[in-house]
């Protein structure tokens, strides 16, 4: 029977594979809704209206109120410097195409920094990194995601060092299920600005729950607005390998 840790990590890997069937889409986004959790102080999502059919008009047209950050969104490098892109500059090519998702640990503590090291043992269990090369883009199930239905406290967030060693390696993307690839309390936002200055691009406010560590490919366009700090992304992911084991 086995004990009853073994049986609950038995079904959550059950659970995880099911998304794995070849060619199957996942949605990975969190909606833009008035219920999402957001950043404190920032511009919840609100839809209103300008013309009702109710009212005697011929259609229904609606005007939407939004933080660019209030569901899943690409930053652009604006966000972090006023002299760096906005948000028509970011890359398309960047956010289709080959990506791995990484899970952290169970026991990691909540505000932990990912380290390189750490990161290198989480890919090194997915992939020959030596035959297949460096991922190019990377999403990161932390498991402090705003689509449990609360702004996490304080979430895992890359260390300096491993955001520099991931550009220096190739990375095009880093994604997370966090708010923000940089921890809660940062104001010096070393990661946002390693990522970027390297050439990278960032999603964050990813819904990873049930999705399992492994190879897929990543469909998540930003929408094409210009002059803004981010753009929000219907993140997509689709299977390409076959199962793996559930490294817990």
């Amino acid at each position: 029977m086995g004990s009853p840790l073994q049986l609950l990590r038995a079904a959550q890997l059950s659970h995880e594979l099911r998304h794995r069937d070849e060619g199957a889409l996942i949605d990975i986004s969190v909606a833009y809704a008035s219920k999402v959790a957001i950043w404190p102080g920032d511009i919840p999502f609100s839809c209103g209206w300008t013309a009702r059919r109710e009212s005697g008009s011929s259609v229904n047209l609606g005007v939407v109120t939004t933080s660019v950050h209030a569901g899943t969104h690409a930053d652009a490098p604006l966000h972090v410097e006023s002299s760096w892109g906005a948000s028509e500059t970011l890359p398309a090519r960047a956010f289709v195409g080959e990506a791995y998702v990484v899970m952290l640990p169970h026991d990691m503590t909540p505000d932990a920094e990912i380290t390189r090291e750490l990161l290198a043992s989480l890919l090194t269990s997915l992939l020959d990194v030596a035959a297949r090369g460096f991922p190019l883009r990377v999403l990161c199930r932390t498991g402090r995601s705003v689509a449990h239905g609360a702004f996490p406290e304080s979430w895992p967030a890359l260390s300096a060092e491993a955001a520099a060693w991931l550009v220096e390696s190739g990375v095009r993307l880093w994604g997370t299920d966090a708010p923000s690839v940089d921890g809660r309390t940062s104001t010096s936002l070393p990661v946002h600005h390693a990522l970027f200055s390297g050439g990278a691009c960032v999603l964050e406010n990813l819904s990873l729950d049930g999705v399992a560590p492994g190879r897929y490919e990543l469909l998540a366009q930003p929408v094409a607005i210009r002059g803004a700090d981010a753009a929000p992304v219907r993140a997509m992911l689709r299977a390409l390998a076959r199962e793996i084991p559930f490294r817990g």
